[in-house]
């Protein structure tokens, strides 16, 4: 009877192949208007960092440890975009949309893989802040170029580790009240709301993994940056501390906006926290803060903008080199022709080991020659001499 029962009970329950975004309810007019926001913002973030990218790449200026990291964290960004905001936008055209079991925690597992990546990412920057302000003599032999890739695959390797133990859980729920999810985008929190089965593993996977990867990385930025700024305010003068802080400050901007909304969505969610508040909230690291990195880390920055002027100036066709006009040339003296010509007649003679050209004699006076090919006639022609006079 009992095994009955559990199959009839299993019989009823729903098996969700599919879930519906709600996304942004609201008027037609209100959904153009934010879609063409985020379309812009899209567009935006992703040619700007495939620029950083490109530069780091290309320009030699660029390849220091900051800008390498820098680079990464582009790559970061544009994985997370690709991944969350097409879909998106296809859910403000559709007034909500429906993405399949599958598809749904694939998206989970590469947002999990972007998040989990920029939260180390931004410890190892802010440590290469640290050495570079607190330790500057000592910057080059602690920040190598080994310990840059070593630091990056690390992060890289554990991210996706982290973000399959996180996407396997989730997967695990069963889902038979209701399918609809009231997001933009499949998170573990909407995703836990609408399940029907216990969730205290994931609850307990949820806040043992903010404490590694929110609270623990937050807390190693935090104590870099009380010593840089203190280091900082022991600068006697006002553009060394200017100059300090402006290397720094971009970081701290990024790093503050990212861990609070990051805080305040999966550290300590409020109660009261309604569905379009952790969406705005949502939209602050998914969407704004990619296009943010860009802007704030590089594209104000005077290294960046000069690796863009000069992979500029490269594609440029070269200008034509300026005709030398004879006339402009001004006489030499008579003491430097009687020199000319005797220095010429004693190494014709054996007498002197070194044959004068007439560069050597010509560029003094003519500066606006650059090869002894285009002085020497001109030279001649100052001289009132025929070649055939003085052969070389």
């Amino acid at each position: 009877m009992l095994i009955y029962c559990f199959l009839s009970f299993q019989t009823n329950l729903t098996v969700v192949t599919e879930f519906f975004l709600l996304g942004f309810p609201g008027s037609q007019l209100l959904r153009n208007i934010i879609f063409l926001l985020f379309l812009l913002v899209f567009l935006a973030t992703t040619c700007g960092n495939l620029l950083i990218i490109l530069l780091v790449a290309i320009s030699k200026i660029l390849h220091t440890p900051m800008y390498f990291f820098i680079s990464q964290l582009s790559i970061s960004d544009i994985l997370l975009t690709t991944n969350i905001v097409p879909n998106m936008l296809h859910i403000l055209l559709n007034n909500g949309g429906t993405i399949t079991f599958t598809n749904c925690m694939t998206q989970f597992y590469f947002f999990t893989v972007s998040e989990v990546f920029e939260c180390l990412l931004l410890t190892v920057m802010s440590y290469d802040r640290y050495v570079a302000i607190c330790n500057p003599l000592r910057y080059t032999s602690i920040i190598t170029s080994e310990f840059c890739v070593k630091s990056v695959v690390l992060s890289w390797v554990l991210c996706f580790i982290v973000s399959v133990i996180v996407t396997i859980t989730p997967s695990k729920l069963s889902f038979c009240a209701t399918n609809i999810i009231d997001h933009f985008f499949c998170d573990i929190v909407p995703l836990v709301e609408i399940s029907c089965s216990d969730a205290f593993i994931v609850h307990l996977e949820i806040y043992l993994l903010s404490i590694a990867l929110i609270i623990v990385p937050s807390t190693i930025i935090i104590k870099c940056y009380v010593c840089i700024i203190v280091n900082i305010l022991r600068i006697s003068s006002s553009t060394g501390r200017q100059k300090a802080f402006s290397t720094c400050s971009s970081h701290l901007i990024v790093v503050s906006i990212f861990y609070w909304t990051l805080f305040s969505v999966y550290v300590f969610p409020t109660k009261v926290q309604s569905s379009t508040i952790s969406k705005i909230l949502s939209l602050l690291y998914t969407v704004f803060t990619p296009l943010l990195n860009p802007v704030i880390y590089s594209l104000r920055n005077k290294d960046i903008r000069k690796a863009i002027q000069a992979s500029v100036s490269k594609w440029k066709p070269p200008s034509a080199p300026a005709k030398s006009s004879i006339s402009s040339c001004p006489k030499p003296g008579l003491g430097r022709i009687f020199t000319f010509l005797w220095l010429k007649l004693m190494s014709r003679s054996g007498l002197a080991d070194d044959a004068p050209t007439c560069h050597s004699y010509c560029v003094p006076v003519c500066l606006h020659h650059a090869t002894a090919a285009a002085c020497q006639p001109s030279c001649l022609a100052q001289l009132m001499l025929p070649t055939i006079m003085l052969p070389a």
